[in-house]
């Protein structure tokens, strides 16, 4: 019998997810602030998106990339938070291993893309504040249009592999996994043989997606400051500065609860308890959709003026 036969006869048919270990009496009360939390980043997303898209005085490179980073918002809660109310509400744990793989694709892929969606709008934080006269040059339509495809086929290409390198693993019958959503580590340790390939490339799929962008987002923003700080007007300084803040907040809010969540994951699992782990990684695929809208809509007046001018209109 060939290896892809005895692989595939190995594939558990379902997993089951069991939600928070050992707080299942809590699940109820628990999924209520999921709830909340999800409900306010589809309504902030989506407001943010229609007041960029329904504005052409807001189709410039910085609002075009705050676009794209609401539907990687919106796509990456909405692969996840569904499925995670339906287990801690209505029991409903049970998922195809095909569905399981398909929903683990979709975490990391989208959360690769929002990666590389905030480095987007670093560049164009540089280019707008150290070279402000070859900015509509440099950061044309075209230009931001292949960013943003660069983006997509890097995030498929990097997440890709994770799905062969579990079919390859048998499971013994283990289907059963603590967690509210399907990710890569999770899945693989299901498995009853040598997962050092998986550990390996994920640390690695880390290291070169997310943790290459954190630090290219670090170097610009080093030049950034540089630029603002010698800038002769106290004015134009308190306006970059303003600007820059709200992407800043945004890294932040992305980046923070993403690196804590993995390193507890790889490093502490057995000095962090077991629902600290999942409690983090359902933060860092909540957190971001729900303050990122915040954030810009309170910081950003054109954002804020367009969305009140809409309100108002509607009322009226």
């Amino acid at each position: 019998m060939s290896a892809s036969n005895i692989s595939d006869n190995t594939l558990p048919a379902t997993l089951f997810l069991t939600g928070i270990p050992g707080m299942e009496d809590s699940h109820i009360w628990i999924a209520i602030p999921f709830c909340v939390m999800y409900l306010v980043a589809l309504a902030g997303n989506t407001s943010l998106i229609l007041v960029i898209v329904t504005n052409n005085t807001l189709h410039e490179p910085m609002y075009l990339f705050l676009c794209l980073l609401s539907l990687t918002d919106l796509a990456l809660s909405s692969t996840t938070v569904p499925k995670t109310l339906a287990i801690l509400w209505l029991h409903a744990g049970e998922i195809s291993f095909k569905g399981c793989l398909a929903q683990m694709f979709c975490v990391h892929s989208i959360y690769a893309l929002e990666s590389s969606v905030l480095l987007a709008m670093a560049f164009d934080r540089y280019v707008a504040i150290c070279k402000p006269l070859r900015y509509t040059t440099i950061l044309n339509h075209s230009v931001i249009g292949r960013i943003n495809l660069v983006g997509i086929f890097r995030s498929i290409a990097v997440v890709s592999p994770l799905i062969f390198l579990l079919r390859r693993l048998p499971y013994c019958g283990h289907r059963v996994m603590a967690h509210t959503y399907c990710e890569h580590m999770g899945i693989a340790r299901l498995a009853c043989a040598n997962i050092t390939v998986n550990v390996i490339y994920g640390l690695t799929m880390a290291l070169l997606a997310v943790g290459l962008d954190s630090i290219l987002i670090a170097i610009s923003y080093g030049f950034i400051l540089h630029a603002v700080f010698h800038l002769p007007s106290h004015d134009a300084r308190h306006k970059a500065l303003s600007t820059c803040g709200s992407h800043l907040g945004v890294i932040l809010v992305f980046y923070i609860p993403a690196f804590f969540s993995f390193l507890t994951h790889r490093f502490g699992r057995h000095r962090v308890p077991k629902h600290v782990h999942i409690f983090l990684a359902n933060l860092y695929v909540l957190v971001p959709p729900v303050l990122n809208p915040i954030i810009y809509g309170a910081r950003t007046k054109e954002i804020r003026s367009q969305l009140l001018r809409m309100l108002h209109l509607r009322k009226d």
